[in-house]
């Protein structure tokens, strides 16, 4: 009786750990086995700079973190690539005296989805997210680190969504 239950136990081990299927608080099942990130080109008319890799590593960090996929650099089951294609601060609210009293930075990426298993989920999307911050601040230092943070999650979160969550 003790080696029934032993048995059961590894025979029930065994067929959860060699499914693909991945539980998950993203609402990613299924994941693909290996992922590659291109490089995203900052081609917005206003250029950051530093923002192309640090929204390139962002998106590889969020993957690995989410899926059960590992990163390559070639030959990827599922690969991203594209470019930044808005950096923008705009004022959006005004003061009495008609200075900005809050200002809005804007990224955004356009995204090429590439599924080498099934090209009928390829797409081409544009992602934005903004940050919304005091115009008597200037986007540096923890201001301008706090703003990338958020958009980027916002922006990869969306990224991931539109392009995995059918697997």
């Amino acid at each position: 009786m003790k080696n029934l239950k032993f048995i059961l136990i590894l025979f029930i081990g065994l067929t959860v750990m060699g499914c693909k299927v991945n539980y998950s608080f993203s609402g990613l099942t299924e994941t693909p086995d290996t992922f590659q990130v291109n490089f995203f080109q900052n081609n917005a008319d206003l250029v950051e700079p530093g923002l192309d890799r640090d929204f390139t590593i962002a998106l590889q960090d969020l993957i690995v973190n989410q899926t059960s996929s590992q990163l390559v650099n070639t030959g990827g089951e599922v690969i991203y690539e594209g470019e930044i294609v808005e950096y923008r601060i705009s004022p959006m609210t005004a003061t009495a005296d008609n200075t900005a009293a809050q200002n809005r930075l804007t990224i955004g990426v356009n995204v090429r989805y590439i599924n080498t298993k099934d090209e009928e989920k390829d797409f081409e999307q544009r992602f934005s997210f903004f940050f919304d911050y005091p115009a008597a601040d200037q986007l540096t230092g923890s201001t301008k680190d706090t703003a990338f943070e958020e958009i980027f999650e916002r922006l990869t979160q969306d990224i991931v969504n539109a392009s995995l969550s059918d697997w």
